[in-house]
């Protein structure tokens, strides 16, 4: 049987100095910023916040510095993205373009295209989307229909992208598209082009979730023209190309820390509505699972930092912290026996019935947990 591997680790005494200095800062950014608004966090798009995190040197923070880059380890910007999530930092401006974009540049692109681009999202300026999941194509990326023809000068492109987050308020997206002629290679035949979300052609669409946010969109391109110098790196390479991003996207805290909010209000605030020695079986065997998946995810950080490609250690990271996020939201929801409601005078409240709302979307965003299984089965050898 083949293996995969995770190298455990701690973290190193400059990241762990480094703790205390984003603490610091966001006390003071996010002040009295109740808890319903900053449950959103990744989701939470700021763009005076995003330039302050650029000014700090907190993004692009591993790129190289003549890109902008602050050349620093991947588990100093673990600590940074960590610290971020569990205050509920409005973080979502330069997340995608800090988090894959960027690196899939700095991997793939073009000189003219790092010079364009990556100065910009450093420091904090440039917000960029994905453009993966269509509608007959969520898990299955290989199964995308969106087509670019070639034309002069460049490319042509129609097709509809689905689940597009903050795409009506991002400025670029990287498209994973067909540029084959229908050959039967599923694979070979896809590409990746870097599409202004202000294109002519291009409609947004919102799509609304239950609790009634914007952060989803439904994009439509309608002969949408791309020029040659934003192909993103190789013609026929965007599977490759898209794999070794989604390495970048799935490993990250992120997966595991979306109810960590609503477990700390309840800790904080409501104390009175359930058993403190219940409450301390049922949330030290939550510790206990958090610090394990929180050891493998720095791993991750790790494999990264190194020039590698972990696309099987970050899917079976996302598969486990993600089921681990709904179990922490059937936690508290034992313990509290409270029917969620939309209380806008009881923060706990209004968190616990955002949550039950969104938790359903955490094992399929990203991958569904069902192809996340398939990835690292093919890891081992089983499939």
């Amino acid at each position: 049987m083949q293996t995969f591997r995770f190298e455990l680790g701690e973290l190193p005494p400059e990241a762990e100095a480094l703790r205390a200095e984003v603490r610091a800062f966001l006390r003071q950014e996010l002040g009295d910023t109740p808890p319903v608004l900053r449950a959103h966090s990744w989701g939470g798009f700021d763009r005076e916040f995003s330039k302050k995190m650029g000014a700090r040197g907190w993004i692009a923070m591993t790129w190289p510095k003549r890109y902008g880059g602050h050349e620093r380890s991947a588990l100093e910007r673990y600590v940074v993205l960590e610290e971020m999530l569990a205050a509920g930092a409005p973080v979502s401006a330069h997340w995608i373009a800090d988090r894959q974009s960027g690196p899939l540049l700095l991997r793939f692109g073009t000189e003219a295209q790092r010079q364009k681009f990556l100065p910009a999202i450093a420091r904090g300026e440039l917000s960029f989307a994905i453009g993966m999941s269509e509608p007959e194509a969520g898990s299955d990326l290989a199964a995308v229909r969106t087509h670019a023809a070639r034309v002069n000068g460049g490319w042509l492109v129609n097709g509809t992208k689905l689940w597009t987050s903050r795409a009506h308020e991002s400025d670029w997206f990287v498209v994973l598209c067909r540029t084959g002629d229908d050959s039967g290679d599923r694979h070979g035949e896809l590409s990746q082009l870097i599409v202004d979300l202000r294109s002519d052609g291009l409609t947004i669409n919102a799509i609304s979730s239950l609790s009634g946010h914007r952060e989803f969109n439904e994009v439509v391109l309608e002969d949408v023209f791309v020029a040659d110098e934003l192909v993103l790196g190789e013609i026929g390479g965007g599977w490759a190309q898209n794999t070794s991003e989604l390495a970048h996207e799935r490993g990250g805290p992120e997966r595991w820390l979306s109810t960590y909010l609503l477990l700390e209000e309840l800790m904080r605030s409501r104390s009175e509505l359930f058993d403190a020695e219940r409450a301390q079986l049922m949330l030290g065997s939550a510790v206990a699972r958090w610090w394990a998946i929180r050891r493998l995810s720095l791993s991750v950080a790790r494999m990264i930092d190194s020039g590698e490609a972990p696309a099987v250690q970050s899917a079976l990271v996302k598969e486990m912290g993600t089921r681990f996020e709904q179990d922490v939201l059937a936690c508290v929801q034992e313990l509290v026996a409270l029917e969620p409601v939309r209380d806008e005078d009881s923060p706990f409240e209004r968190l616990l019935f955002e949550a039950v709302l969104s938790a359903s979307s955490f094992t399929i965003r990203g991958g569904t947990n069902e192809i996340l299984r398939s990835v690292a089965s093919k890891g081992l050898g089983v499939l």
